[in-house]
């Protein structure tokens, strides 16, 4: 077997739980969705739900930063051997995870009203975002460690354990929405809502499962303890400084979207609930390409910190061809189903609702075979600690985006198309910026430090 086979066949191995991972905590989302699209006033909760998801990843963009720094230095650390050093980095950043869980709930639940009013929320659809959005901000936590831990699984080169638990996560939400969304099994019909306390009950599961596990080794060296201890200064700025850039990035992505929905909204509230629909299958759609970047940034770190700089490279390569081969086979699967899908979501045929959605859909499809180059790449900068220059790509892109969307939509008359159309063209532009970075090698720095 080559060395570039084995390559191949690690990062697939790394990958496929990473995969159904993420497939299952976006299928949680597109169950709320589906769900909520059978209610008796489904536009008004489609759009809430639509403004409310936009909240939700706005908010979270700080504990994704942190996140990607624990990552980054627990792989370096696992690379280099260094096994005291991956505890301590979980430990700390469980710390931090949680203080930064209270301060979202509190601003969060805060600023909600004025962030979805900003967004073009009002009257019913403002109600149904609060009613979505003030549960989980509440327990922000559980989800909050829900992603870190499976992240650090992902660092010391275990992703199954998160999937096997992701499996009983997606069950519980599964059970609890259908019978808090519609009234089933005797329970109360809360709409909206009962999405919110279904998913946070199932992330609650997740985190006592996490806990459980791990110490019951589960994954030898590995415990959690929710023991208060002495913030560890250094480490805490080593996880800011590999993940501010990473959780600005998010900031401006998310900036993009919101100017899609903001102007969106000038066109009218089918086509927000449209845009919100569609950001579930273009969730779903991205997961298998995002998974090989997760996969790809863990074994990157990994090389690095083994000082193993062709290894690095190698890992590179095979992630850009699989990204690039999996999110191909996707494009023509959304493509010549977008129709089909729209019936997942109880949308009526031949609706401005449906038809929106259609043309959001096979957009999103053509754009996909470039998409998975740049998440390639940004798995590379990921793992490397140089999220810098992944923020520094995703600011030019964004500038381009935001004024191109707006030009193509409304001067130029394109209306929704011009408005998403400006999206892949944006990814156009990452794809060839991460090529010439791999080539310049200076992200490949060896050491157990990010």
């Amino acid at each position: 077997m080559k060395p570039s086979d084995s390559i191949h066949r690690q990062l697939l191995d790394l990958a496929w739980p990473i995969i159904g991972l993420n497939v299952l905590t976006v299928l949680a989302l597109a169950v709320d969705t589906a769900m909520c699209g059978r209610l008796p006033d489904a536009d008004v909760a489609l759009a809430g739900l639509g403004y409310a998801t936009q909240v939700i990843f706005l908010l979270m963009v700080a504990m994704l930063g942190l996140t990607v720094g624990t990552i980054a230095t627990v792989a370096r650390a696992h690379g280099a051997g260094e096994k005291d050093r991956v505890l301590h980095t979980m430990r700390q950043s469980i710390q931090l995870t949680i203080l930064l869980s209270i301060a979202i709930a509190i601003i969060g639940n805060i600023t909600a009203p004025w962030i979805l009013m900003a967004l073009g929320a009002k009257g019913d659809e403002l109600r149904q975002g609060l009613d979505y959005l003030r549960p989980l901000l509440t327990g922000t936590v559980f989800y909050y460690l829900n992603l870190l831990l499976a992240g650090v699984l992902r660092g010391v080169g275990n992703t199954r354990l998160a999937f096997r638990i992701s499996i009983v996560i997606n069950l519980v939400n599964f059970g609890l929405n259908y019978g808090l969304i519609l009234g089933n099994y005797g329970l109360p019909s809360l709409g909206v809502q009962g999405a919110a306390f279904g998913t946070l009950i199932a992330y609650a599961t997740g985190t006592v499962l996490y806990v459980v596990s791990l110490n019951h080794n589960a994954v030898p060296g590995l415990r959690i303890s929710f023991r208060p201890a002495a913030i560890d200064r250094p480490l805490a700025n080593t996880l800011i400084r590999i993940g501010w850039p990473a959780a600005l990035d998010m900031v401006i992505l998310n900036a993009a979207f919101l100017s899609i929905v903001g102007m969106l909204g000038r066109v009218g509230p089918d086509a927000v609930a449209a845009h919100g629909v569609g950001l579930r299958v273009q969730a779903l759609a991205f997961v298998p390409g995002m998974s090989v970047s997760q996969a790809t940034a863990a074994m990157v770190g990994q090389a690095l910190g083994a000082h193993d700089v062709q290894r690095a490279n190698a890992v590179v390569k095979a992630g850009v061809l699989l990204c690039t081969a999996i999110m191909t086979v996707l494009c023509l699967a959304i493509v010549a189903g977008a129709s089909p899908i729209t019936t997942l979501f109880s949308l009526e045929a031949g609706s401005d609702l449906s038809s929106y959605t259609i043309l959001w859909m096979q957009v999103l499809g053509y754009g996909m075979p470039v998409v998975g180059v740049w998440i390639a790449f940004s798995g590379m900068l990921s793992g490397s600690g140089f999220t810098n220059t992944s923020l520094k790509i995703n600011l030019v892109s964004t500038v381009l985006q935001i004024p191109l969307s707006w030009l193509l939509g409304f001067p130029l008359g394109m209306g929704p198309f011009g408005i998403w159309v400006a999206f892949p063209i944006a990814f156009g532009l990452k794809a060839i910026l991460g090529w010439v970075v791999w080539k310049r090698q200076t992200w490949a720095k060896v050491g157990a430090d990010a």
